[in-house]
């Protein structure tokens, strides 16, 4: 029952944004594959502008602001995080409202939690107790919603070891995430997120020193887009080199 009731949920959302595909999807699927942040920006920022209330495209927005507040993170870029930050947690907010959206609310709050975390250090106690919850009840509360398993590797995965991290249990909840994704290979035709886990499976196979498994996953990203430029010109030239060592 819960495997139909989610097959029916992907299926409207995949329905309804092929219907925009030649809009927003697609721009921001180039934007990630070219590297193009501003492209990004330029489409977060427009559909913030209008005011969203059907909850598909809220979570389209909220998606997209996830990716890039990331992005700002990654690159140093804090303010513009933070600021972002704050408009996803309002949408966030609206599409709480909705229940069939309860798993998806709260993976992103596990990853907004884990985004205030990289913004201020000193919340760690608090909030990365929170992040974890969220995480393993957006598991519970739909066990094929890809997204709450990338939260919960991704806390396994920044987590010092010390303190129960651990790259190989990363590792187990992103592969399952991909085997939730693959099952509905459509709904996630052209979207960047499939590409990113993609990417995420390929560099924890890194980090636990499997090159030849992060070489297998590269190339498969490369054979599903050969445009892919962060792992076409970086990540793929990388492990050729350590595979060459």
């Amino acid at each position: 029952m819960e495997r139909a009731k989610h097959k029916i949920i992907l299926l409207l959302v995949f329905l309804y944004s092929s219907s925009l595909f030649a809009g927003e999807r697609e721009k921001i699927y180039k934007a990630y594959i070219s590297g193009n942040m501003q492209a990004w920006k330029a489409v977060i920022d427009m559909l913030a502008d209008e005011k969203l209330s059907d909850p598909m495209r809220l979570a389209e927005l909220i998606n997209y602001q996830y990716g890039y507040i990331g992005w700002c993170l990654g690159t140093g870029r804090n303010d513009e995080a933070r600021k972002y930050l704050n408009h996803a947690a309002l949408n966030l907010e609206k599409l709480e409202k909705y229940e069939s959206y309860r798993s998806l609310v709260l993976s992103y709050r596990s990853a907004f939690y884990g985004y205030r975390i990289a913004l201020n250090k000193m919340l760690a106690p608090v909030l990365g107790i929170k992040s974890y919850e969220s995480a393993k009840e957006s598991i519970r509360a739909d066990s094929f919603n890809p997204m709450g398993y990338i939260q919960y590797g991704n806390i396994m995965f920044y987590l010092p070891k010390t303190f129960g991290g651990s790259k190989s249990e990363a590792l187990e909840y992103y592969l399952k995430a991909l085997e939730i994704m693959e099952r509905d290979s459509l709904s996630f035709a052209g979207d960047w997120n499939y590409l990113n886990l993609l990417t995420l499976i390929a560099r924890t196979f890194t980090y636990t020193g499997d090159y030849d498994k992060a070489k297998q996953y590269l190339e498969k990203t490369l054979k599903i887009e050969p445009d892919f430029r962060w792992v076409r010109e970086v990540l793929y030239p990388e492990i050729i080199s350590k595979l060459g060592k």
